[in-house]
């Protein structure tokens, strides 16, 4: 459909309408994100979060610019939780500290190496024992949400070619450079990680879903998607901070 098209159907359709049509969205988003969050996070709060975004969306929608409000709104969506993730930071500064650490390892063996570390091999460069690494892992699942949520699929470009309000939590993301960085990184990543991360990012299944596929456990998904993004994280040390 043209932009003249959806301005057309959009045209007189008021933001409470918007709201209400798209309402189960943000419980969609919301439900896949918290699985990665600490058990302590608020749903609740994240929903009312996924609204404010929700209502701006329908508040600064163009329809002429070609992208549906449904992807334009997920953006919003999205936006608006990592900003209440990042604002109460509800994970301790442990979990920063783990995450940084297995990063530093990774990076450590591969660049040594000239090849994707192993589970045992980062295991040993921590110098803990591989039932210790897995549960490092099982920790940093629940580290704030990475950039990677950021850049993955829903990046300013697109935002920004459905609105022209340039004030979002993405400044920086559009940078043309990093994208194709992330992308080759996406792509080098081990077969079951990068197998996850598309499950996860691409098809949106909950780790329990994608632990179905898969045949493993769910805490399994959780280690390797937590290892995924902090190789990726590892691979990215110039593009992207901790701090």
């Amino acid at each position: 459909m043209n932009g003249l098209a959806m301005y057309t159907e959009n045209q007189g359709r008021t933001s409470d309408a918007l709201v209400i049509e798209h309402a189960p969205l943000v419980k969609r988003i919301v439900y896949h994100m918290v699985t990665r969050l600490p058990a302590t996070v608020a749903v609740d709060d994240l929903t009312q979060a996924g609204m404010i975004g929700l209502l701006e969306a329908s508040r600064h929608y163009d329809p002429t610019q070609g992208a549906s409000f449904e992807t334009y709104a997920g953006i919003r969506i999205r936006g608006a939780i990592l900003d209440e993730v990042r604002k109460n930071d509800w994970a301790p500064r442990s979990v920063y500290k783990k995450a940084r650490t297995i990063s530093e390892a990774v990076r450590q063996i591969e660049n040594r190496e000239g090849r994707d570390a192993r589970d045992l091999e980062v295991a040993e460069e921590l110098g803990v024992s591989i039932e210790e690494y897995n549960q490092m892992l099982q920790d940093a699942s629940g580290q704030r949400l990475t950039s990677f949520d950021e850049v993955s699929g829903q990046d300013e470009a697109l935002l920004l070619g459905a609105s022209g309000d340039t004030s979002e939590p993405f400044d920086g993301v559009q940078n043309g450079h990093f994208r194709k960085a992330l992308a080759e990184a996406i792509a080098g990543l081990p077969e079951r990680e990068r197998l996850v991360m598309a499950l996860y990012y691409d098809e949106e299944l909950n780790l329990r879903e994608i632990g179905e596929v898969l045949g493993v456990t769910e805490s399994r998904i959780s280690q390797i998607h937590s290892q995924a993004i902090l190789r990726l994280r590892a691979r990215m040390t110039d593009w992207v901070s901790d701090s």
